[in-house]
């Protein structure tokens, strides 16, 4: 399925409403290039899982786990891993298998490790369509697909 944004409050938007629909377990992996809009993406889940916090990469964590809404909801950027083995260290599969809700940013750097029935958005910028146009295809997110 591929959705198409025109500007930062679409793509908050469809993060929403996935946010809204996603069950215990779930897993995506969220792909796009620096400055795509993955993080705009991700603050719009949060909001639709009930997160009030403020959302920001965890760049340097490796993970930052949310608690306060209706799912946990643990965010990933694995884009400064050094080796796969340091997510054994953080207890990935406890996250992975868990009754929460994972977002994994550059996921494609772990593949290896992701759950046989990991969701995939892809956020891709076209400029000839303008500056804040992207396109998002959603792959295996059960959720709005069905």
């Amino acid at each position: 399925m591929v959705i198409e944004s025109f500007c930062p409050e679409d793509t908050f938007a469809l993060g929403q409403k996935i946010g809204e629909l996603v069950k215990p377990g779930t897993v995506i992996s969220l792909v796009g290039d620096l400055g795509v809009g993955k993080t705009v993406f991700t603050q719009g889940l949060a909001k639709g899982l009930g997160i009030t916090e403020p959302v920001n990469s965890p760049t340097f964590t490796i993970v930052q786990v949310y608690d306060g809404g209706r799912l946990p909801f643990y965010h990933f950027d694995v884009y400064r891993i050094g080796d796969i083995e340091e997510m054994d260290e953080i207890g990935y599969e406890d996250y992975f298998y868990g009754e929460g809700v994972c977002l994994i940013e550059w996921a494609d750097l772990i593949r290896e490790l992701l759950p046989e029935h990991t969701g995939r958005i892809v956020i891709e910028k076209d400029l000839e369509k303008g500056f804040d146009y992207r396109r998002i295809t959603l792959e295996g997110i059960d959720e709005l697909e069905a």
